[in-house]
């Protein structure tokens, strides 16, 4: 898969932030790809706490929900952990994973947040605006303000920041937590959530986001 020459990654906070608001105007809105066959998922897993990572990189056939192409980079978050700049420590090794693979997806499914972010440039954004690939954030936890969806499948409710809409808390299983749905590049908010309901069958989180993080896990042992 081809990545682009990415920025000079930031060495203080303020770097960061200016990078953020350079690049937050380039994430498009207009729609999605006409046809998704295969759907990345993109995990970090961290070493006992410390700066040593793992990024796993999973490509599932759509359809089938099965693995076609994977690739993991082993590294060091080379950025300190600072609310609102997540992307700044995974971004890196996650684009050198991306740049690993042989199955170019259609979609990159990011174990993080898109729009639902204080500058609205999360690290579905952030490598949506890079790779120039359609892509989306499924937030584990809520980056905002939500009223709890139904309790059928399907359900969701308005995920609102400062006032405004930057996602949907989406309920993909009966009887479960929900997950946090926000649009990172080239997507709209409704087909994201009709593609994370395709892709979590069964579970809570999508199939994209269990594969990548079992693999990134297994490399850790």
């Amino acid at each position: 898969m081809r990545v682009r020459d990415p920025h000079p990654w930031p060495t203080t906070e303020a770097e960061a932030v200016a990078i953020q608001e350079r690049l937050r105007p380039l994430v498009r809105f207009d729609g999605e790809p006409r046809e998704i066959r295969t759907a990345a998922g993109l995990d970090v897993a961290y070493r006992d706490e410390s700066d040593e990572l793992v990024a796993a990189v999973t490509v599932l056939d759509v359809a089938t929900l099965s693995v076609v192409d994977s690739a993991v980079v082993r590294g060091k978050a080379e950025f300190p952990y600072v609310p609102g700049l997540f992307a700044f420590r995974e971004a890196p090794s996650l684009l050198q994973a991306l740049a690993e693979l042989s199955v170019e997806p259609d979609v990159l499914v990011c174990d993080g947040q898109g729009l639902a972010h204080p500058r609205r440039f999360g690290l579905a954004c952030h490598l949506g605006v890079l790779t120039d690939v359609p892509s989306i954030g499924v937030g584990k936890t809520a980056m905002g303000h939500y009223e709890p969806p139904g309790e059928e499948r399907g359900a969701w409710t308005p995920l609102r920041l400062d006032d405004e809409v930057v996602g949907r808390a989406l309920r993909t299983q009966r009887g479960v937590k929900p997950v946090f749905v926000s649009v990172g590049h080239r997507f709209t908010l409704d087909a994201a959530c009709d593609l994370v309901l395709r892709l979590a069958p069964k579970y809570r989180l999508p199939e994209t986001t269990r594969t990548a993080d079992h693999l990134g896990r297994s490399a850790l042992r």
